[in-house]
């Protein structure tokens, strides 16, 4: 065995899935048709990794940023000839494969650390959405926060993270694993989850994306507290009371029952005052 020597590190957040059941729902939400340049995140022993190869798709590129697996994925796929490993932290290096082409899906069993700054590589911020040619991303991360970033208004999990999230991409759930699908167990549910980038001409207007994360920032700071206690603080409740109207909530609204569009319209109505003039 090529891993035989090879011991998890929870340092990297290691944990193999090796659920086949799991595995074959992750390829079968990748969809991955002959012209598809996949990126595989986390290949970990490559056992997922196995499954995309024996797919249609084009190329597998992988990251990983043990070094003893990456010289162990190389030996197991050295037979591959659509198969390629970069050694590095994927926060930082380099995304693109040998050839230097673009890809267009990603799958990802993500240490759990690194879910968020990760999502933000992948797929931008409010405002700066990334320019990628990604056109679908399926993400195994933990159940808690898939949950927020699934969540709908007047869900206990919907946070300023759900907003952000569904304004950048249409995002839907694909299964719940349980610790008993990895070796070693992880001590938290998980889930994986379907993330498809908006287009361009579907995405937020830089300005009205700077302004929804103004009021979000500010709003869930105190989830608890009404709109008016709290954007109170930084607009006129009277005007505020106008623009609330136009885009269908109330200042005595939580900020976790206002959806994504009403918080949109908002931003739009307040870019269109002379608040931010």
């Amino acid at each position: 065995m090529v891993f035989s020597g090879h011991r998890t590190r929870k340092r990297f957040g290691q944990h193999w899935l090796t659920d086949q059941l799991i595995l074959d729902e992750i390829l079968e939400a990748a969809d991955l048709q002959s012209e598809d340049r996949v990126l595989e995140v986390g290949p970990g022993r490559g056992a997922l990794t196995q499954k995309l190869l024996a797919s249609k798709a084009a190329v597998v590129h992988t990251i990983e940023l043990d070094r003893e697996l990456v010289v162990g994925l190389k030996k197991r796929f050295s037979d591959q000839t659509r198969f390629s490993v970069r050694e590095g932290d994927v926060l930082s290096v380099s995304l693109l494969p040998p050839d230097g082409l673009p890809l267009n899906k990603v799958v990802a069993n993500i240490p759990y650390n690194i879910t968020g700054p990760l999502l933000e590589r992948l797929l931008g911020r409010l405002g700066q959405p990334v320019r990628s040619t990604y056109e679908r991303l399926v993400i195994l991360l933990q159940k808690e926060v898939a949950d927020r970033i699934l969540a709908r208004p007047g869900n206990s999990s919907f946070s300023a993270l759900s907003v952000r999230i569904q304004l950048l991409a249409e995002c839907k759930r694909i299964c719940v694993v349980p610790p008993s699908c990895f070796q070693p167990p992880p001590k938290v549910q998980s889930q994986v989850i379907l993330i498809e980038p908006l287009n361009p001409q579907a995405q937020l207007e830089p300005l009205v994306a700077k302004r929804v994360e103004i009021l979000l920032k500010t709003a869930f700071i105190s989830r608890r507290k009404m709109l008016r206690n709290t954007l109170g603080k930084l607009f006129s409740i009277d005007k505020l009371e106008i623009l609330a109207d136009g885009a269908g909530i109330t200042l005595d609204d939580r900020p976790q029952e206002v959806s994504p569009s009403g918080w949109v319209e908002l931003a739009r109505g307040l870019h269109q005052s002379e608040f931010f003039r």
